[in-house]
């Protein structure tokens, strides 16, 4: 049942269509920019590009431990590390074309992607240790993804759609990783 309230504030909002369309003429070069987006747009892009710099230094974690991975275990988590570097590098890709859907620019430069990452790269040779460097990368980036979340909250909800999909996949990872390291020999 609707109230008069309910009534009076749909019809507030169809009546101020007029002035939704006029923001919507303005800057029409911004794409989905709108006049009505916050202000801050450079600090989320700059989080992005955090968010873009960890994806990033997490594929090519990923592309250095299937590569090197020996014995049959390290078969078997190979086919997982390929995994994980195609997910990550869909991550790092939505990532980057959010930020210049924001009207930003997407931080690719080598030279300074390690010092904007969130993680960290790992070149260890056994197999344990190769896991649980990528499972110590996918906590860190569950706990900065998750406070990005709270951050963008309601101010960008696009983006934290956005985070919170790539957040669940990170999720997995860590359980796949974790699921990988229980079925290791026990350490000497």
């Amino acid at each position: 049942m609707n109230t008069a309230a309910d009534v009076s504030n749909s019809s507030r909002f169809i009546s101020d269509i007029e002035t939704i369309r006029a923001r919507a003429r303005q800057h029409m070069e911004r794409g989905a920019v709108t006049p009505d987006y916050p202000d801050d747009r450079a600090q989320f892009c700059q989080l992005l590009n955090e968010a873009l710099a960890t994806e990033l230094v997490c594929v090519l974690r990923y592309k250095k431990h299937y590569y090197t991975a020996r014995g049959s275990a390290g078969r078997q988590a190979a086919v997982e590390f390929l995994e994980h570097a195609n997910e990550e590098q869909q991550h790092a890709d939505r990532i980057a074309e959010r930020i210049a859907q924001l009207g930003g620019e997407p931080d690719l430069n080598p030279a300074t992607l390690l010092s904007r990452s969130h993680a960290e790269y790992d070149s260890h040779e056994s197999l344990r240790a190769m896991l649980e460097a990528d499972l110590f990368a996918e906590r860190i980036a569950i706990e900065s993804y998750r406070e990005m979340i709270r951050f963008f909250g309601d101010r960008d909800p696009t983006s934290r759609r956005m985070l919170e999909e790539i957040l669940a996949s990170e999720e997995e990872h860590a359980d796949d990783l974790v699921d990988l390291l229980h079925g290791l020999p026990p350490q000497r």
